[in-house]
Order: C-alpha cells, then structure tokens, then sequence
C-alpha cells in the first residue's frame, strides 16, 4: 500500500520521508486538503526496471469481446 501524508506535515519532516522513500522503495504520495498532488518514487538506474516486474503478467486473449461470465471475475470470488 502506497504511504500517504499531507502537505502540511511532510513540510517539516521532507528528509525524513525521502529516508523512508530510499530505504523502503515504496511510493509516498502527498496531498492537499485529502487530493493526491505529488508523488514520491524512489530512483532506478534502468528506465525499464518497473516494466520488467510486469513480464508474464498479460494474460493472452483470445477473443477479448466475448461476453465473460459472472462466475469468471476473480474480483467477485
């Protein structure tokens, strides 16, 4: 889960958060009156070091307008 913290109390503890950012590698986002308005991402040598975490993570379709059934979503199970 992404950290969130608002504006006004990332202000005073910036490097603290960008410690945290670096160490752990998540994401901080920072916000504004509870709206998301920046986000923190620790730093990667290769550009496509995040697209490598998705390799063999696309499921192939084979006829993607097919009606799917009910039963099929795994967000319902």
């Amino acid at each position: 889960m992404k950290s969130r913290v608002s504006k006004s109390k990332f202000k005073p503890h910036a490097l603290k958060y960008f410690r945290q950012v670096q160490e752990t590698g998540e994401e901080l986002i920072i916000t504004d009156h509870a709206k998301p308005v920046l986000k923190i991402v620790p730093f990667t040598e290769d550009p496509l070091e995040e697209i490598k975490q998705l390799r063999n993570s696309v499921i192939k379709l084979t006829d993607p307008t097919e009606p799917v059934a009910q039963e099929d979503w795994e967000a319902l199970k």
